[in-house]
């Protein structure tokens, strides 16, 4: 028997292991989270026994560590080291490639990916990371092929955040921590009793993956339970980000002295823009064999933070680390307001996490609002 599209239904720990083998199953590869070199990362996974049982971390400017759960939980962290985008914009992926021959030369496309991805453990702020790049990537009046195969397989098992770190700030942008759409399935783990999930059925595809499950209607208790854990979590967040009139706050603060002090602190490591899941940015670069028969245009993740990003006939747009955070955070923040009519921060907190020296986006945009509040910057 399957649950209907709208239903909250309940698991228990050993039902949800059989929902992630029945996914396997049904096709699917697992990309969830695990535990590897020190940190919680998104990776394949074989099944319930490959989550990071009892593990939680601690997240704040220029710091992560994991923790030591007192309990069994399997997802007790706040979001994972890296974005789920590595599975759709993937770091590197070859465009084409030219053989030449005494026939002349052939341009070879690579073929479309076709795995089934299941996401399991998507956190909100992942799933709303996930929509922004699909207006670009796949939506889009320029729709990005490889993007658009990848996306086309994806079954996405959400977990509604219940543990946020010090650096979160989803409720800030309206992005969690309860995922509100674009899911198949979404789970609010819950330790009290027992052990269990109570599960929202989001799509047709969510229901069928349910089909060969052990599940029974969530009675009231247990639906109030989960919607009031989400409700804490969204009262622990570590940050906020006041966001109105923030566009025109940040486009009126162009020569705020603040950018100079912020670059003063900046490296340039462009960490923040490889953490971040919803940058886009991108760039080519072609290779040819010994023999200069076979010739390859291969694409990859660029940054804004790089030198040669802005590089036109004569030199760089942005030489400045000045300029280079200036644009990576006013686009962010502002002007993608302008091109999407949303921001393009999603509240993760993962640019500060990984920032080497701990810069807080939610602080400096606090700090470039000063002249509009009439504060001393």
């Amino acid at each position: 028997m399957r649950p209907d599209v709208g239903d909250r239904v309940q698991l228990d720990v050993a039902a949800f292991g059989a929902l992630l083998a029945g996914l396997v199953r049904a096709g699917y590869t697992l990309v969830g989270p695990t535990v590897r070199d020190a940190a919680i990362v998104h990776d394949r996974i074989a099944g319930l026994d490959d989550l990071p049982r009892g593990v939680g971390d601690a997240q704040s400017p220029g710091r992560y560590r994991l923790t030591q759960r007192d309990d069994d939980a399997l997802f007790g962290y706040a979001v994972p080291a890296h974005p789920l985008k590595r599975s759709l914009l993937v770091p590197r992926t070859t465009l084409v490639t030219i053989r030449r021959s005494a026939e002349g030369l052939a341009f070879e496309a690579p073929p479309r990916p076709t795995e089934r991805v299941a996401f399991v453990g998507a956190r909100a702020c992942e799933i709303a990371a996930m929509h922004k790049q699909d207006r670009v990537l796949r939506d889009g009046p320029f729709a990005d092929a490889d993007y658009a195969a990848r996306r086309a397989g994806v079954f996405v098992l959400a977990v509604h955040c219940t543990s946020p770190a010090e650096a979160c700030f989803c409720v800030s942008m309206e992005t969690g921590p309860a995922a509100r759409a674009g899911y198949d399935l979404a789970a609010t783990e819950r330790l009290t009793p027992t052990h269990h999930f109570v599960v929202d059925v989001g799509t047709a595809a969510g229901a069928a993956a349910l089909e060969e499950v052990a599940w029974r209607a969530a009675d009231e208790a247990e639906r109030a339970a989960a919607d009031e854990a989400v409700r804490e979590a969204a009262g622990k967040m570590g940050r906020t980000l006041e966001t109105a009139g923030l566009r025109d706050a940040l486009m009126g603060a162009l020569e705020h002295p603040r950018w100079d002090d912020v670059a003063d602190r900046c490296l340039g490591c462009a960490n923040c823009t490889m953490a971040c899941p919803t940058c886009f940015c991108t760039t080519v670069e072609d290779s040819a064999d010994l023999t200069g028969d076979v010739a390859t245009r291969t694409r990859r993740w660029d940054s804004c933070f790089t030198m040669d990003f802005a590089y036109v006939h004569g030199g760089s747009l942005r030489p400045s680390l000045r300029g280079r955070y200036r644009q990576w955070l006013t686009h962010k923040l502002a002007t993608w307001h302008d091109q999407f009519g949303e921001s393009g921060c999603v509240g993760c907190g993962r640019c500060m996490t990984w920032c080497p020296v701990g810069i807080d986006l939610t602080a400096e945009a606090a700090a470039l609002r000063a002249p509009a509040q009439g504060v001393k910057p």
